[in-house]
């Protein structure tokens, strides 16, 4: 597979060292020493990571940009299908295959459309040094509509090499509701994009084949458990009711009807969204925990390894509003503390990921945003 990893051979010749270039900061927590080692700065506008073997990490930038970086030196990759930015739509999340070291495959999600409508698109491509090739799109959502509202969208990967796709609600809370609509649910689907038939709704009527679980308003973190099976998202919900929930396959979790907030909390749309005949489940999943403050919660990751043996199957949130992070101690399926990890801001969380060398790695955002890996202090 070495041809596939030419291009990134040519950054080295320009590279300074990740070490001359690293900043260190120190970081106490209740358990363990650890210390935020900056990687890389300046992304403009970063939105999702993918952190690659050999440490290439590749970063998502909001209005159209793939940037790799590799022993310090970053460049952009081309490749890219068009696609269109604004607001809230644009290039989102990435990840890599659960077999990229053999086949080099590449799986983003991105608003494909125009000034008029924009679907949540999800696409892959191979990483050929500075280029993505064999590129292709695998998945649209059914229902295009206006751009710059809620597209989501993170990827995950469950144990049995299926991909998890969250899509928000797209601005509309009652199409949460709609199981004939991909807005405002987690989608799984095959390697290719296609629903497995051991989907919990394969064969249900009135449900699309590849909704997993529906009633969301936009999931911004998605992490699976190899060891329990788990999966569990976070989700911003208006008025600071902030959520994580342990994703339950072919059920409702509930937006709007759960949250009272400022998008749901009219009675014209509750009452619209309670009397359809699309809400034919009233049996809602509840969420496994909720925010004392709002945090808007985005990027997600659960600790497994031995780089931190205190946390071992405990969830790290990243916040962009609060531009924090926190740990949440999971036991029974009940969240039994919760731990800010940081004393003081380091700007909007947008990606918290747990890369292969077991390693937790930190994306923020803004038009100033950095790479970060959270670090023991041995």
């Amino acid at each position: 597979m070495k041809h596939r990893w030419s291009g990134i051979s040519l950054l080295t010749l320009a590279a300074f060292t990740a070490a001359a270039f690293a900043e260190e900061e120190s970081v106490s927590t209740e358990h363990q020493e650890l210390r935020l080692v900056t990687i890389a700065e300046d992304f403009d506008e970063p939105w999702g990571l993918a952190v690659l073997p050999g440490e290439l990490y590749l970063i998502t930038e909001h209005f159209g940009r793939l940037v790799s970086v590799y022993n310090g030196k970053r460049q952009e990759v081309g490749g890219l299908p068009s696609m269109y930015a604004n607001d809230e739509g644009g290039l989102h999340d990435i990840i890599a295959s659960p077999d990229f070291p053999d086949t080099g495959w590449l799986y983003f999600t991105y608003a494909n459309g125009d000034a008029d409508a924009t679907a949540t698109t999800l696409a892959r491509g191979r990483l050929a040094g500075d280029q993505l090739v064999n590129v292709e799109e695998l998945f649209k959502e059914n229902r295009p509509s206006e751009p710059g509202w809620r597209h989501g969208s993170r990827l995950a990967w469950l144990e049995d090499n299926t991909l998890l796709m969250s899509i928000g609600d797209r601005g509309s809370p009652e199409r949460a509701q709609d199981t004939e609509d991909h807005a405002g649910s987690i989608l799984r689907m095959d390697p290719a994009g296609l629903a497995p038939e051991d989907n919990p709704l394969f064969q249900e009527a009135g449900y699309l084949p590849r909704i997993y679980s529906w009633g969301h308003r936009e999931v911004q973190g998605i992490a699976t458990d190899p060891e329990s099976g788990d999966v569990w998202a976070v989700e911003a919900r208006p008025d600071g009711n902030d959520e994580l929930n342990r994703i339950e396959p072919g059920e409702n979790h509930g937006w709007p009807e759960l949250t009272l907030g400022e998008e749901a909390g009219t009675r014209g749309i509750l009452e619209e969204v309670s009397s359809s005949s699309l809400l034919t489940d009233k049996s809602l999943v509840k969420p496994i925990h909720r925010f004392e403050d709002p945090i808007d919660p985005t990027g997600l990751a659960l600790v497994r390894g031995e780089r931190y043996p205190q946390w071992d199957g405990d969830l790290i949130v990243g916040g962009q509003e609060s531009e924090k992070l926190y740990r949440l101690d999971v036991s029974g399926g009940e969240i039994v503390e919760v731990e800010p990890l940081l004393t003081e801001s380091i700007g909007p969380v947008r990606d918290v990921r747990l890369g292969p060398d077991g390693y937790l790695y930190i994306l923020t955002g803004g038009s100033d945003g950095a790479l970060h890996r959270l670090e023991p202090v041995e």
